[in-house]
């Protein structure tokens, strides 16, 4: 009923640590610029894959909790609301599925970076052997 709330909410918890880590990363660029640093990629760049990851999967729930009927145009907007029942009802899927679905993106998004940090290194690698030769 209201499941798309919780990976929404994570998005924008993320967004900002995105913004913030930016800052840090920006100001760490301009005090310490090293030309041998090991080619990598920034973690906000890693944090904006996860924020897509999170806001692409809580439009499509919402889409289809729109399609179904359950999110409405007006006032409270969620349709289980109306009803005290069917509000704990709502609570009740927003805790098991909504953190069971915010949590899969969440372990698939650290599954992508580790495998990207992968990829980064044995380019890495094979660039290095490459000078060498």
């Amino acid at each position: 009923m209201a499941c798309f709330i919780v990976p929404a909410t994570e998005a924008v918890v993320v967004a900002v640590v995105k913004k913030v880590e930016e800052k840090r990363e920006k100001k760490s660029v301009d005090e310490t610029v090293q030309e041998n640093e090991a080619v990598r990629i920034p973690f906000s760049r890693k944090l904006k894959w996860l924020t897509w990851m999170l806001a692409g999967g809580a439009f499509l729930l919402a889409f289809e909790h729109v399609w179904h009927g359950e999110v409405v145009a007006w006032f409270p907007f969620l349709s289980a609301m109306s009803d005290p029942e069917e509000t704990s009802q709502m609570l009740h899927e927003m805790a098991t599925v909504g953190v069971s679905m915010a949590g899969l993106i969440t372990v698939t998004w650290i599954c992508m970076c580790v495998a990207a940090n992968h990829i980064v290194k044995r380019g890495a690698k094979t660039k290095k052997t490459e000078e060498q030769s």
